[in-house]
C-alpha cells in the first residue's frame, strides 16, 4: 500500500484490532474501498444483497450518475449521441472507444453487414421449435447454439477471433430474432438485405414476405435507431453482469451472451416495458385511470404503476427525456387513433409529469414507458420487446465481455455467502432415522 493512498480503517470492536482497506479511485462518480484482501487479512466477508454498494470491475465504458440523470456512453452524454446519431457509430463507440471516422465507420458498416446471414443449416434449429414459442426463448438456444456453426471465432485467446465473435454477434442478432418473430406467426424466414441500415433491415426481415415487400417508414426507422441507442449499454446491469460473470468461467462469447439473454428476459428488467402494456391493458380506459391511479397511491395495495421511475436514476430518466418527443412523432404518423390504449398512455404520462405525488416521489415516466408504446405503434407484439432490447444491449454486452477478455487481473467470478443452514451434523442410515 502506497503511503499516499487513500485508506478507510475497518476496527473490530471485540478485539480491537483493525485493519486499513484502500481507496480506489474514479474518474468520475464515487470512489470504492477495496476489500479484496478482506477475508485473508480479517476472516469476514462483506455482505451486500443485490451488490447495491459494490463495484464488481473496472471499466472505460459507461459512465452512470443516477441522482442527477447522467449517462455517459465512453465520456460523451447520451443527449448528444442520440441527436441524429446513428446505431452502428454508436456500437463502434462502445467496441473501440472512440467514434469512428467516415471512413471508419462506412468500413463498419460493411464488416458488420458481412456477418448479418445465418448459416443455411442453422435455420433448421427454428423448425424445433413449437409455433407459439416465446419468442425469446428461440433466441436463448438459437444464439447459444451459435458455438456449432461459427468455430473459427472461439479462441478466447486470439484477440482477432474475439473481434470476429463480436462483429457477427451484432450482425446476427437482428437476422435471428426477425426469424424467431417469423416462426412465431408462421411466415417464411427472410434474408437480410444489406442495402438497409441496420433498423430499416430488422423491420425489413421482420414485415416482407417473398410475395410483399416492405414499404419502410422513415419515422419508423428513426424510432428503432434512437431506442437502440437508449438501450445500447446500461453500465453493470444485470444482465451485463451475468455476462461478465459467464465469461469470467472463459465460457465462449456465444454462450455468454446467450446467458445475457436469459437474464434479460426478466420483466424486472429487459420485460419492463411489456409489463407497461399489460399494465395499460389492465387499467383499460381513460375513465379508470383514477382509479387505478388512487390504487398507485395506497401502499397498502399491491397494484404498481409501470414505466414509472427507475432504480438508478433519482432524476429524470435522460433517456426518457430523448425519447418523449420521437414517441409522440410515433403516435401522430403511425399510431391507430381509435386505440384506447394510446390515449391511455398519454393521459397517464401527463398526470405523472404534473401529479405532486409522483413529482415528490421522483415517479416519472422512464424509457420502458416510452418504449413499449413505440413498439406498439409500430406493430411489434409485446413477446417482441424484449427480443428489440436483447439487439440493441448485445453491443453493451460484447464490449463489456472484450474489455474483461483484455484484462489480464480477470478472475472467475465467486460472489460468496453467509450460510444459514444446519451444522454439521452426522449422518445416521435409513433405518436409524
Amino acid at each position: 500500500m502506497a503511503d499516499n493512498e487513500k485508506t478507510y480503517t475497518l476496527t473490530n470492536d471485540e478485539t480491537g484490532v483493525s485493519i486499513k482497506l484502500p481507496v480506489r479511485e474514479s474518474v468520475q462518480g464515487p470512489p470504492a474501498i477495496d476489500v479484496s484482501s478482506l477475508y485473508k487479512d480479517a476472516g469476514v466477508f462483506t455482505y451486500d444483497p443485490g451488490f447495491m454498494s459494490t463495484a464488481s470491475c473496472n471499466s472505460k465504458i459507461t459512465f452512470i450518475q443516477g441522482e442527477v440523470g447522467i449517462l455517459e456512453y465512453r465520456g460523451y452524454p447520451i443527449e448528444q449521441l442520440a441527436d441524429g446519431g446513428d446505431f452502428l457509430e454508436t456500437a463502434y463507440l462502445l467496441l473501440n472507444g472512440e467514434l469512428p471516422s467516415q471512413q471508419e465507420l462506412g468500413d463498419f458498416n460493411k464488416l458488420i453487414s458481412r456477418h448479418t446471414m445465418l448459416n443455411e443449416t442453422l435455420k433448421h434449429f427454428f423448425g424445433g421449435f413449437h409455433y407459439d414459442a416465446h419468442p425469446m426463448a428461440i433466441m436463448v438456444g438459437v444464439v447459444g447454439s451459435l458455438s456449432a456453426f461459427y468455430h473459427d471465432s472461439l479462441d478466447i485467446n486470439d484477440p482477432d477471433q474475439r473481434q470476429v465473435a463480436a462483429h457477427r454477434l451484432i450482425a446476427k442478432m437482428p437476422t435471428i430474432a426477425a426469424a424467431s418473430y417469423k416462426h412465431n406467426i408462421g411466415e417464411p424466414i427472410m434474408y437480410p438485405r444489406n442495402d438497409l441500415s441496420y433498423c430499416a433491415n430488422l423491420l425489413h426481415m421482420m414485415y416482407a414476405t417473398p410475395c410483399e415487400d416492405y414499404e419502410l417508414d422513415p419515422i419508423a426507422e428513426k424510432a428503432l435507431n434512437l431506442l437502440f441507442i437508449l438501450h445500447a449499454d446500461h453500465e453493470q446491469n444485470a444482465s451485463t453482469s451475468t455476462v461478465r460473470l459467464a465469461g469470467s468461467s472463459l465460457a465462449n462469447p456465444f454462450a455468454c451472451i446467450a446467458a445475457g439473454i436469459a437474464s434479460l428476459w426478466g420483466p424486472a428488467h429487459g420485460g419492463a416495458n411489456e409489463a407497461v402494456l399489460d399494465m395499460l391493458a389492465m387499467i383499460g380506459d381513460v375513465s379508470q385511470i383514477d382509479k387505478y391511479i388512487a390504487k398507485a397511491k395506497d401502499k397498502d395495495d399491491g397494484f404498481r404503476l409501470m414505466g414509472f421511475g427507475h432504480r438508478v436514476y433519482k432524476k429524470y430518466d435522460p433517456r426518457a427525456g430523448i425519447i418523449r418527443d420521437v414517441c409522440h412523432q410515433v403516435l401522430e404518423r403511425l399510431a391507430d387513433n381509435d386505440n384506447p390504449m394510446f390515449e391511455l398512455a398519454q393521459r397517464l404520462e401527463e398526470i405523472a409529469l404534473n401529479d405532486e405525488y409522483f413529482i415528490e416521489r421522483k415517479l416519472y415516466p422512464n424509457v420502458d414507458f416510452y418504449s413499449g408504446i413505440i413498439y406498439r405503434a409500430l406493430g411489434i407484439p409485446n413477446n417482441m420487446f424484449t427480443v428489440m432490447f436483447a439487439i440493441a444491449r448485445t453491443v453493451g454486452w460484447v464490449a463489456h465481455w472484450m474489455e474483461m477478455m483484455d484484462d489480464p487481473r480477470q478472475k472467475i467470478g465467486r460472489p460468496r455467502q453467509i450460510y444459514k443452514g444446519y451444522p454439521r451434523r452426522d449422518y445416521r442410515p435409513i433405518g436409524e432415522r
